[in-house]
């Protein structure tokens, strides 16, 4: 508990906390929703378009590798975006932030759309496109831990997970959406793909834009918050509060975040390997259409599971099946077993990932004190996520043009088996009251 400040969440009426944690959840879920389809669609457009587009011809590993090294490049520019926005979470509030995070997300992606090739401006084209990829890295560094940190403030006891787990389920949303309107794009002639048809999904984004702008608009601060605001108990320089009295949990959340890894390798890497092996773009579109999908429905099972059973074991149970499952999936491509594909696939989407998925917007959130909550949660997930950015990077660059995919396989396993440890290394959250969540903040560590 910080010295002189007293939490006391206030008493609402049943239906309004009703209302309000439902829209923070639809908030969460719709701003999952646009990150996560800007940042897809930017993985799959890095792995089938981009190196065409955007980079010279004459080598296609080189245009690949550098098509994905534009990818890496927003994951080191989003720990500057969690200094940023964990700063003005922690200092004017949720909401406010979110509304920031949200703009630029949408309006980034929508100007990718409109950027000139390179067959038309050279060198300058990789160069715009590297700038509207901080610009998505900067913003993504703030929305998963304000949208978690709110709907997880506003969440009834026992349901803690079960409602900032519908930011993961925006993700699911976004990838369906990101695959749903890459379809069409890979089904067009190469002529029309390279000249036009890949800005459409990029220029679509503002829809999902304007749905959550208005809906986010209308949110309210969570109340432990503005208790903290009404008595003068915000920090002013939240990170530096937070790297003094939160530095385990800051390395727990760093280390657990890099359970992405597996998705991002999957949607980036393994569409990548699929072409080269001679399998569909489409049908890898579709395995992942449909994992996510079921996942939809699956990760607030999860999140509910969580709240009954606790954090660490539905956390790192997930996570160690998806250090199995990579074998097979990877196996599967190289094959072409494309039945096995779709199979392993789903199920690795739908059922391992699902588990971390689902756990982690409550666990990460409720391992930090109100005061510092967004700025540790934002920094220690995008420093993980740096880590996570270049791992299609260096699997692109291991296996090559070949099919020995084991380089890949091994990437994911291990990042799994440090994400699971650091998981069972963290206290277990799920029982502490929210207002007790975090470790003490003495007036020596303001």
């Amino acid at each position: 508990m910080s010295a002189g400040i007293e939490y006391q969440v206030a008493t609402e009426p049943e239906a309004e906390q009703r209302r309000r944690v439902r829209r923070a959840a639809l908030a969460a879920y719709l701003g999952g929703t646009l990150e996560y389809y800007d940042f897809y669609l930017y993985g799959t457009a890095a792995a089938i378009v981009f190196p065409t587009v955007f980079f010279p011809g004459g080598n296609p590993a080189l245009a690949t590798i550098s098509s994905f090294a534009t990818l890496a490049v927003a994951y080191g520019a989003r720990p500057f975006g969690a200094l940023l926005w964990g700063h003005l979470g922690d200092r004017i509030g949720r909401k406010r932030t979110l509304v920031m995070t949200l703009t630029l997300m949408g309006t980034s992606t929508f100007l990718i759309g409109l950027l000139p090739t390179y067959g038309q401006v050279g060198l300058w084209a990789p160069v715009l496109l590297v700038l509207m990829r901080v610009l998505q890295g900067v913003s993504a560094g703030g929305e998963t831990a304000g949208a978690a940190s709110l709907a997880m403030e506003e969440s009834p006891v026992g349901r803690r997970a079960f409602y900032p787990s519908f930011t993961m389920s925006g993700i699911a949303g976004g990838l369906i959406l990101a695959s749903l309107a890459f379809l069409p794009v890979a089904a067009m002639s190469e002529g029309d793909r390279f000249t036009w048809g890949w800005r459409i999904p990029f220029l679509a984004s503002v829809l999902v834009l304007l749905a959550a702008f208005l809906v986010r608009r209308t949110l309210a601060e969570p109340v432990i918050f503005e208790q903290v605001a009404e008595q003068r108990g915000v920090e002013k320089l939240p990170v530096v509060t937070m790297l003094r009295s939160h530095p385990r949990e800051l390395a727990q959340v760093a280390l657990m975040t890099l359970s992405s890894v597996l998705l991002i390798v999957m949607q980036s890497f393994g569409l990548s390997f699929a072409v080269r092996a001679g399998i569909p773009s489409s049908t890898m579109l579709w395995v992942t259409i449909s994992g996510n999908v079921l996942s939809s429905v699956t990760i607030p099972l999860m999140a509910l599971l969580s709240d009954r059973a606790g954090r660490r074991p539905v956390f790192a149970g997930g996570i160690l099946l998806c250090a199995a499952l990579i074998w097979p999936f990877l196996h599967a491509i190289a094959t072409r077993d494309v039945p096995l594909v779709f199979a392993v696939g789903i199920l690795l989407i739908a059922v391992g990932s699902a588990m971390p998925t689902a756990v982690y917007p409550a666990f990460f959130a409720e391992l930090f004190n109100v005061r510092v909550r967004y700025s540790g949660m934002g920094l220690g997930m995008q420093i993980g996520f740096v880590v996570c950015g270049i791992t299609p990077l260096l699997a692109t660059a291991l296996v090559g043009l070949s099919l020995d995919w084991a380089p890949a396989a091994w990437i994911v396993s291990m990042t799994a088996v440090v994400a699971a440890a650091a998981a069972l290394w963290a206290r277990e959250t799920s029982t502490v009251s929210l207002q007790d969540l975090g470790n003490p903040i003495t007036r020596s560590e303001r």
